[in-house]
C-alpha cells in the first residue's frame, strides 16, 4: 500500500504518544504494524537514501505537532502528548492536519515567522505544498526535476559535438571512474584500435592487469542501437580474444541488443544516453556544482548534561 503522508499520520502519531514517553523509531514500528506495510514498504528510503521513509514522515508529522504545543519533549529522542495534546484527542478528531494545528498561536507564529523571512524552511514548505510532501522529500524531487533537465541539456550538447570530442569524454569519464591509470595513458589507448568494430582500449586497473574494449556511438536520442551494432562489436573482441567491453551511446539499446548479451562468455557492459548523463554527473564530467545548499539537523549530544 502507499505510505500515508505526513498529515495523515498526525492523528495517529499523537495517539501512540499518549501512552507515556515514546521514540519515533517504536511508533513507526507500531503504525507499520497497523497499516500492515510489507518489508519493503517498511524499508522504502527517500530518493536521498539516508531516511526510511514511514521514519521520515513521522519525525516531521511530531516535528509540526510540538511547534502546536501538541507534544512534548521530556528527554533526548523521547516524546509524548501534551496536555494540550490530550485536550485535542478528546475532542475525538476524525485527522489532524496543518489546517487544524493552525488553530494554535505558537504553530502559527512559527509559520508566519519563518515565511516572513523569506525562508524556504520547514513551515514555508508546508505552505508551498501542504497535502503531502515533508520538507526533505520536496527537497529530493527539486534535485531529482534538476537532475533530470541536466541529464537532457547533457546529451544534447554532447550531440552536437564531434565525434573526437565525444571520444573524448568518454576518456574523461572512464578516468573519473578510476579505469586507465593516468590520463595521458588512457587517451593513448582509448582510439588505438581504430578498427573492427572497436573505438579503443583501456586499461581496467593502475596496473593494467586486464583491459578493456571501448566502442562509442552517437546517437539521436530516437535512434536505438540494435543487435546488429552489439554483435559486431562482441565479434570484435573475440578477434582480439577480450572478454570485456564497454558499449557507450547517447541514446538507447534495443531489446534484442539488451537480450544479446545477456547470454554471452564475454563481459558487455551497455551504457545508454540515461546512465551515462547520470555517470557524468555523479564524476563531474561536464558538469560543475552551482550551488551548495547544507541541511543541518539538532546536535542531540550537544543538550546532554553530563
Amino acid at each position: 500500500m502507499t505510505i500515508p503522508d505526513y498529515q495523515a499520520l498526525m492523528l495517529s502519531v499523537l495517539r501512540h504518544a499518549t501512552n507515556g514517553e515514546i521514540r519515533v523509531p517504536d511508533v513507526s514500528q507500531k503504525i507499520a504494524d497497523e497499516l500492515g506495510l510489507s518489508e519493503s514498504e517498511r524499508e522504502e528510503m527517500l530518493p536521498s537514501g539516508r531516511q526510511r521513509l514511514l521514519h521520515n514522515r513521522i519525525h516531521w508529522a511530531k516535528f509540526y505537532m510540538s511547534r502546536a504545543g501538541l507534544i512534548d519533549s521530556p528527554a533526548r529522542g523521547r516524546f509524548r502528548a501534551s496536555e494540550a495534546g490530550l485536550k485535542l484527542l478528546g475532542t475525538k478528531p476524525t485527522s489532524i492536519n496543518v489546517e487544524t494545528l493552525k488553530a494554535y498561536p505558537s504553530f502559527v507564529e512559527f509559520y508566519e515567522s519563518s515565511n516572513a523571512a523569506g525562508a524556504s524552511g520547514a513551515a514555508a514548505a508546508v505552505g508551498s505544498a501542504p497535502d503531502e510532501s515533508t520538507p526533505e522529500e520536496q527537497i529530493d524531487a527539486a534535485q531529482g526535476v534538476l537532475h533530470a533537465a541536466l541529464k537532457n541539456e547533457l546529451l544534447q550538447r554532447i550531440l552536437v559535438q564531434s565525434s573526437s570530442f565525444f571520444e573524448r569524454a568518454i576518456v574523461d569519464l572512464l578516468v573519473g571512474m578510476g579505469y586507465g591509470g593516468t590520463h595521458e595513458n588512457a587517451t593513448r589507448r582509448l582510439g588505438s584500435v581504430a578498427d573492427g568494430g572497436v573505438d579503443g582500449v583501456i586499461d581496467e586497473d593502475r596496473l593494467g592487469l586486464d583491459r578493456i574494449y571501448v566502442q562509442a556511438k552517437r546517437y539521436a536520442m530516437h535512434i536505438p542501437v540494435g543487435r546488429p551494432e552489439v554483435q559486431g562489436f562482441v565479434g570484435s573482441l573475440v578477434g582480439f580474444g577480450a572478454s570485456k567491453g564497454v558499449f557507450v551511446t547517447t541514446s538507447t539499446f534495443s531489446a534484442p541488443a539488451q537480450d544479446f548479451v545477456r547470454h554471452l562468455p564475454q563481459r558487455i557492459v551497455l551504457i545508454d544516453g540515461d546512465r551515462l548523463g547520470d555517470l557524468m554527473i555523479e564524476y563531474g564530467v561536464g558538469v560543475r556544482i552551482a550551488r551548495t545548499i547544507e541541511v543541518r539537523r539538532l546536535d542531540e549530544d550537544f543538550f546532554v548534561e553530563e
